[in-house]
């Protein structure tokens, strides 16, 4: 780190000698330029005064402007704005200074400025230009001639020019840019960054017959679904290999090794939603200098709470997971690939209610995001017990101890699932859903609120990852059912909003993240064994197996009963329903939790079934 930091000083330095160097040449043939017979002596004498100052105050005001940030090899379009902002600003101050603090007894003419700020504008934009294009020429031959691949970019925007540039500047990708294709109307048959616009993606059938690529790149981070699909059908047809920028929640900006972030399309590129948008550093700026205390921190949305929360400063983040190795990994991630050393991971099981009360007693924490659940379906079935003590009777156990403890805030990870439940597994997170309802009843000072919402992209054991191992495997596909859809969100997307949610919460509340369209689950077979590169039912079969016992053909995201009402956040709505009888949800867990710590499991799967039933009843306007 030390021989880094001493790196990039000697950099900057170098960058500012160049630049003190060329200013005080711009200014002196100034001087030069206005007097053609010479420089009169009284302003010879004013140009020795004044130009070690006219330089010094530059250098200030360029370094102000942020010049000196970046190599001179990565400027563009936006760094051409910033210099001549600052030449600008340097130049009005100059002029200021030499007529308001009198140097000498006379004012240099308006020439000389005028002179000075062309020539100073010229000198330092023209010597970053000149230092890019030295970097992006070839060393010998012509790119074309070296390059193993030409490369057909869609979208000729900062990423589409980011991409150019990285295969100009870097012969041994082996790879050439041979133009662009983008729906910008404005940019039709121009030339971006030395390479033509060669049309819009509805044209792209014609562009790649025409130039017949060795590959696409689609280079734009915030494309939807629906065009990064029309890119990759088009190119399947031909056999033309695509990738992509990472999606605005995965790229990172500016950087030096930016085809090293380039990859595959995955199956969430290409699902056709438009990405949720959040700036979590605003939205999470409640989470800044607090405790916060993330249960099953481990698991998939878990482990993403801890990156993002990681990301907006909190005093310290309190890590309960029961997997040791889970635990182990989440906090060497963010302690030496994230640098975030205010973790405290702490190993221990949320059905612990004696354990539960200590942690919270220890950190006592301002917010909790209680994520820990079991989730698998089939799995729950077979042990509905054990279901329902982890995701509900555990629920109750860590709300109480938040209750007590003062919390501020208790967040709840629920499922959709929990609507109208037909499994063991939703029946348990509906269970979870009343214990946050009766808590919020019972400690006022906490603000209790749940989150639901539908299946993620890439956990585990979600049909996603199935299918990807079914496919890597040569088949078949398993699909149960084929009218069967299901609603889709990336794991950063939910987590955001989870975040989002915390800060909305005043008590009480149900919030529902928007999942867009449902996806025909046998759709999205056929989409994934397309983006592998095979066709369905020629290369790999797709099997429709039958339902599995409690499965539905379709999520719901709210009760009958409930009413959506909207919120001040994008995709996020809160669901209105009867509060629940405190009395009742008591005694519901009562006879619950007798029935769990019995392992009767044939009685707790009728009780549940009843309680359900009777909830259904409540919200619809009669019950508890």
């Amino acid at each position: 780190m030390r021989h880094f930091g001493s790196s990039v000083t000697v950099r900057r330095l170098g960058q500012v000698g160049v630049d003190a160097a060329l200013l005080a040449a711009a200014y002196a043939l100034a001087y030069v330029l206005r007097f053609e017979d010479g420089i009169p002596a009284r302003y010879e004498e004013l140009l020795e005064d004044t130009i070690v100052f006219a330089v010094a105050m530059k250098l200030v005001i360029f370094a102000a402007f942020g010049l000196y940030s970046k190599l001179w090899r990565f400027v563009d379009q936006r760094d051409f704005v910033a210099i001549v902002k600052a030449v600008v600003v340097s130049s009005f101050v100059l002029i200021a200074a030499l007529f308001l603090l009198s140097f000498g007894r006379h004012d240099p003419p308006r020439g000389v400025i005028a002179l000075d700020f062309l020539l100073a504008l010229a000198f330092v934009a023209g010597s970053r230009f000149v230092v890019r294009a030295l970097f992006e020429r070839p060393e010998r031959g012509t790119l074309l001639e070296r390059a193993a691949r030409e490369v057909l970019i869609v979208g000729a925007g900062n990423g589409g020019q980011q991409v150019a540039g990285e295969l100009r500047r870097n012969p041994g990708l082996r790879s050439a840019p041979i133009g662009y294709v983008d729906d910008d109307p404005r940019k039709q048959n121009m030339r971006i960054a030395g390479h033509k616009v060669l049309g819009t993606t509805a044209d792209l059938p014609r562009v790649l017959d025409d130039t017949e690529p060795d590959e696409v790149i689609i280079a734009i981070p915030s494309a939807p679904g629906t065009l990064r699909q029309r890119v990759v059908t088009a190119c399947r047809e031909r056999g033309i290999p695509v990738r992509t920028l990472p999606t605005t929640f995965e790229l990172l900006s500016g950087g030096v090794n930016l085809m090293r972030q380039v990859r595959e399309v995955r199956v969430e590129d290409v699902l056709g939603r438009e990405p949720v948008r959040v700036q979590i550093d605003r939205v999470g700026a409640y989470l800044s200098g607090r405790v916060v205390l993330v249960t099953g921190a481990g698991g998939s949305i878990g482990a993403e709470l801890c990156r993002q929360i990681a990301r907006v400063g909190p005093k310290r983040l309190v890590m309960v997971e029961n997997a040791e190795n889970a635990l182990f990994e989440i906090r060497r991630e963010l302690e030496e690939e994230r640098h975030f050393a205010r973790a405290a991971p702490v190993l221990a099981d949320c059905k612990d209610a004696t354990r539960m009360r200590e942690v919270f007693d220890e950190q006592r924490p301002s917010v909790v995001f209680h994520a820990a659940a079991y989730k698998h379906v089939p799995l729950m079935e077979e042990n509905p017990v054990e279901a329902v003590r982890n995701n509900a009777v555990a629920t109750r156990i860590v709300a109480a101890a938040a209750g007590e403890a003062g919390a501020e805030r208790f967040l709840l990870v629920s499922t959709d699932k929990a609507v109208s439940p037909a499994t063991v597994m939703g029946a348990s997170k509906a269970l979870a859903e009343w214990a946050v309802e009766a808590a919020q009843n019972r400690w006022k000072g906490t603000r209790y609120a749940s989150v639901r919402f539908g299946n993620v992209l890439g956990s585990s054991g979600s049909v996603v990852e199935i299918f990807r191992r079914q496919i890597q495997q040569g088949g078949p596909v398993t699909v149960t059912d084929p009218k069967m859809t299901r609603y889709f969100m990336t794991i950063p997307e939910a987590v955001q909003l989870i975040i989002r949610s915390g800060e909305l919460a005043t008590g009480g509340e149900v919030f529902v993240l928007e999942m867009g369209d449902p996806v025909k689950i046998v759709e999205l077979a056929r989409n994934m064994i397309r983006l592998a590169g095979y066709e369905p039912e020629v290369d790999i079969a797709i099997e429709i197996v039958g339902r599995r016992p409690g499965e539905k053909l379709h999520e719901e995201l709210f009760h009958p009963g409930e009413r959506p009402q909207p919120t001040p956040a994008e995709k996020i709505v809160c669901a209105v329903q009867r509060p629940l009888d405190p009395q009742w949800v008591e005694s519901a867990f009562a006879r619950i939790e007798e029935l769990v710590y019995a392992g009767d499991a044939a009685a707790l799967a009728a009780a549940v079934t009843e309680l359900s039933a009777d909830r259904a009843l409540a919200i619809s306007g009669g019950g508890p």
